[in-house]
């Protein structure tokens, strides 16, 4: 018998999944409201996508922020710019658009990998701070149907993706574009070029630059958009979300705007997009410094960051194997951290939302695609213990913690995860031990823990021996077999009486 925490078990008191039709759902966009939402079961049981930042920015390899950064001259971007390109005064980022050709991009071959490396879904960046949208736009004329590429790649996305089975969503990171790329609209402080207009400044690139009406250059959220760029910004979601129907919507942030608006504009979003897809997951960030924050409108996003212990509802983490936007040279995290990461996510009630860094003409490098085809791996092994699971009454043992910044894998192999499924638990140990001949122990999984029966049997996923183990009063002992099943963490199928 094995026992799982009762409040795991229960579902909402108002569950989106059962709602037969968009009409039956009458979200409206009030905190109150918006309480009404229950993650569905598909993404529970998902645990793992995967989504990337493209963008004219991946023209210059320098990371997705380039397009703010070539502006700043304190930054190396800049400096870089100025050598490669020229001042920004006569090259700016519009003049990147038409270098973007996407030209060896095949969506069909990029999903397979994915759906090869273990992913249920698939969220690709539909428009990022920069201001320039992946879709057939109708509201907004700088847009890849139009310029750059001239394909609508977020419909290319969604074809490839669904024809593959997996979920599709997209990810918006615009609600900081009015204040993030007004640098656009500046010039430089000192040096040779002081006080000469930037393009924006110079009235190049109008609808891509914001307009400047004497706000801020922060690169967080701005406190008061005017109401003429909300309304905007409505519209360009609410499109995005009638016309590629995602399943899956996240915003870069809380739900925005601040000030005035007190997140009026992006609770009509957010309630359109539950009206219309049902089975729709919404993630949002818990940033009260970039809009509107409550418990229980959506589900809870952490960049590059996760939950400390198990979450009464599902959550996600965004991160990257490295840089979001391509970073020619920049350092990608090894399989096994991935693998150890997204385990102890699981374990705590999450989903990895996974970004793989692409560049311009579409094709990912060797070693992201290696790191892709070695995760999927272990899926091929492992996988049964981490879709569909859900937690235990307590997520792991051990003491090493993974570090933000990580790249590489800091866990033993007396760190443990758990996850749940059925009436097994499954226990990873995230590296094979050292010792010979000397078992593994699980302290916790002894006879007197009443929250489970009698251990009757104890399995390793792609062993196909037996294994000698034993259970009394000083834990659960496994000796693991000579060779090992797979490269990365293992994961034990213990079943009770």
């Amino acid at each position: 018998m094995l026992k799982l925490l009762p409040l795991l078990l229960c579902a909402s008191a108002v569950s989106v999944t059962a709602m037969t039709s968009a009409e039956s759902a009458q979200f409206k966009p009030t905190v109150q409201s918006l309480k009404g939402y229950s993650c569905p079961e598909w993404f529970r049981d998902a645990k793992f996508g995967i989504y990337l930042h493209w963008g004219a920015y991946s023209v210059a390899e320098q990371g997705e922020w380039y397009a703010r950064n070539l502006y700043l001259e304190s930054r190396p971007e800049y400096a870089h710019h100025v050598k490669t390109y020229g001042h920004p005064s006569e090259f700016g980022y519009k003049d990147f658009i038409p270098l973007w050709k996407a030209e060896r991009f095949d969506p069909d071959a990029l999903l397979a990998l994915f759906k090869q490396a273990g992913a249920k879904y698939f969220t690709p960046c539909a428009v990022h701070h920069d201001n320039f949208d992946l879709w057939d736009s109708k509201h907004h004329k700088w847009n890849a149907v139009k310029m750059g590429p001239k394909k609508d790649l977020i419909g290319m996305w969604r074809e490839a993706t669904l024809k593959a089975g997996l979920r599709f969503g997209v990810t918006t990171h615009l609600s900081r574009t009015y204040s993030w790329l007004n640098v656009a609209n500046q010039s430089d402080k000192s040096g040779p070029m002081a006080g000469v207009p930037y393009d924006g400044a110079a009235g190049e690139g109008k609808g891509l630059y914001p307009p400047n009406d004497g706000q801020s250059t922060h690169p967080r959220a701005p406190f008061d958009a005017p109401e003429s760029w909300r309304k905007q910004w409505v519209k360009r979601i609410q499109q995005l979300i009638d016309d590629y129907e995602p399943d899956h919507l996240y915003f870069d942030c809380a739900v925005p705007f601040r000030g005035s608006d007190a997140g009026k504009s992006g609770m009509e979003v957010i309630s359109h997009f539950y009206n219309q897809r049902p089975e729709g997951v919404m993630c949002i960030k818990e940033r009260p410094w970039q809009g509107l924050y409550a418990d229980g409108i959506a589900t809870l996003d952490y960049e590059r960051g996760k939950a400390s212990s198990i979450l009464k509802d599902p959550w996600q983490t965004d991160d990257s194997i490295g840089s979001w936007g391509y970073k020619a040279g920049a350092p990608y995290m090894t399989p096994d951290l991935v693998v150890d990461k997204l385990i102890d996510i699981v374990s705590k009630n999450g989903n990895m939302l996974l970004n793989i860094p692409i560049k311009a003409d579409g094709t990912l490098d060797r070693e992201a695609t290696a790191l892709l085809r070695n995760v999927g791996k272990w899926f091929e092994v492992n996988g049964e213990a981490i879709y569909g699971t859900r937690p235990w009454y307590m997520h792991g043992e051990g003491r090493n913690e993974i570090g933000h910044d990580d790249l590489k894998s800091p866990m033993g192999s007396r760190d443990f995860r758990y996850t749940t499924k059925g009436e097994h638990l499954y226990a990873f140990v995230l590296a094979w031990p050292n010792a010979k001949r000397k078992p593994v122990v699980f302290p916790n999984l002894v006879e007197t823990n009443t929250r489970i029966g009698k251990i009757t049997q104890v399995e390793m996923l792609g062993h196909a021996g037996e294994l000698k183990w034993e259970n009394h009063g000083d834990g659960l002992q496994v000796y693991f077999p000579e060779k090992k099943p797979c490269e990365y963490a293992y994961a034990l199928k213990i079943s009770f009486e």
